[in-house]
């Protein structure tokens, strides 16, 4: 598969990781030439850097690894090079005391979405700490890191699907990209609980067994409900 970054930050360097170990082409591409020869020298393999332009040009992938408010200038500048392709969103809309400033209005990635109206947007990555996605793998308890995916397009979310297990983790399918703000909302959540209250977000939630309340037995017969 052929991979174009957007971006020479952390997030960019943790997965381009994984996928260039998976034996894709990947291009990185940022506005600084000399940050995205490094990164590119620093994954190695079959990674070369070049301009934004460049990366959004030889992708069939592209991840926009970009802050949020940068992203949607970006892919308004750069909309024919990305036509047709697909754009994975991993930004975090979060801002001062980890509150939502998309909040009343688009998504970040329906931002994308419009600014680029010929690309297939689809939202992952974006529940952890660049650091998490370093991990190889990231497992926990003996369990493989869920990935949420948020899309519209069968055939880019399958391809996401693919980069997702191959940076060690399961993908789980998140809805429609209607849905991608409730994953912006989750981070701001649980950026919150995580850095602000010092709190255990994973606790947050029960096992899946007692997700929709406790399981209750059923009585042998009515008789013995009675006595």
């Amino acid at each position: 598969m052929r991979i174009g970054v957007l971006g020479t930050g952390n997030m960019a360097d943790a997965l381009a990781t994984h996928w260039v170990r998976a034996g894709h082409d990947v291009v990185v591409g940022g506005r600084d030439v000399h940050k995205a020869e490094r990164l590119a020298t620093r994954l190695g393999g079959s990674a070369k850097p070049g301009s934004l332009r460049a990366a959004a040009e030889f992708g069939q992938v592209v991840l926009a690894a970009l802050p949020f408010g940068a992203g949607a200038s970006v892919a308004r500048e750069l909309r024919t090079a990305l036509d047709g392709k697909v754009l994975i969103d991993c930004s975090n809309p979060v801002g001062p005391g980890f509150l939502l400033l998309t909040q009343g209005g688009p998504s970040a990635a329906q931002q994308l979405a419009a600014a680029a109206p010929g690309t297939h947007v689809v939202k992952a990555f974006n529940l952890c700490h660049e650091d998490v996605w370093r991990m190889t793998p990231p497992v926990f308890d003996g369990r493989s890191l869920a990935v949420p995916v948020c899309g519209d397009d069968e055939t880019a979310l399958a391809l996401v699907h693919q980069l997702v297990r191959q940076a060690g983790c399961e993908p789980v399918a998140g809805g429609g990209l209607e849905r991608a703000g409730l994953l912006e909302a989750t981070a701001a959540l649980f950026i919150g609980l995580w850095v602000g209250e010092e709190a255990d977000a994973q606790a947050i939630a029960p096992p899946l067994a007692y997700a929709a309340g406790p399981a209750h037995e059923e009585p042998e017969d009515a008789e013995k409900a009675f006595r």
